[in-house]
């Protein structure tokens, strides 16, 4: 007697889906492991800080880097999250022939209320599988930047960071790979509500 099993997608499939149009303009998923998940509604401290944070990585950024913002990044052959923001290096097509893939991302960020344990434990696992060296998580609940670095694999085969540092909203920190840029945290969280 054979068990059901739910269905697993690759990015070709996800891909001829999207092409065919079975899910519609407006709906807000992403491929993560070969699942299809509905993302989670953002609440008015999630908006505020991602007008921030794109506010304060632009001018600093320039055109060191493109800044990318709930756009796709291709992972693995089954995965294509698209996280709040992406710092990806420059490509003189702007991306227009395939989304990032790992070597082209310099940073991503993901800013977490609601999801916060789903960013903390099945997106960075995926990303550091993926080999992204850079992972944030703008902790907006307990109000503090979770810096994850240096992707690793441990002796059970499971991926994370082997650094993870705690940044508070008073501070600053570097951008990953532009130490001569820093980040004022006071100028990116939404002021706490009451």
């Amino acid at each position: 007697m054979k068990i059901a099993q739910a269905k697993r997608f690759t990015l070709e499939e996800y891909h001829k889906l999207t092409e065919i149009g079975f899910f519609h303009e407006d709906d807000r998923i992403e491929l993560i492991r070969g699942e299809i998940i509905e993302m989670a509604a953002k609440g008015t401290a999630h908006e505020t800080c991602i007008s921030k944070l794109l506010r304060e990585l632009v001018r600093l950024l320039g055109d060191a880097a493109t800044l990318r913002c709930q756009s796709p990044i291709l992972l693995l052959n089954n995965s294509e999250p698209e996280p709040d923001l992406a710092i990806v290096k420059n490509k003189p097509d702007d991306y227009l022939s395939a989304h990032p893939i790992p070597n082209d991302v310099l940073l991503i960020i993901e800013i977490s209320d609601s999801t916060l344990n789903y960013d903390r434990e099945v997106k960075l696992s995926l990303y550091a599988e993926a080999g992204i060296s850079d992972y944030w998580i703008f902790n907006l609940f307990d109000n503090q930047l979770e810096a994850h670095s240096e992707p690793f694999q441990n002796s059970q085969g499971n991926f994370g960071y082997q650094n993870r540092r705690i940044v508070l909203p008073n501070q600053a920190i570097a951008l990953p790979p532009f130490p001569d840029l820093s980040l004022d945290l006071s100028r990116v969280f939404p002021p706490k509500q009451k």
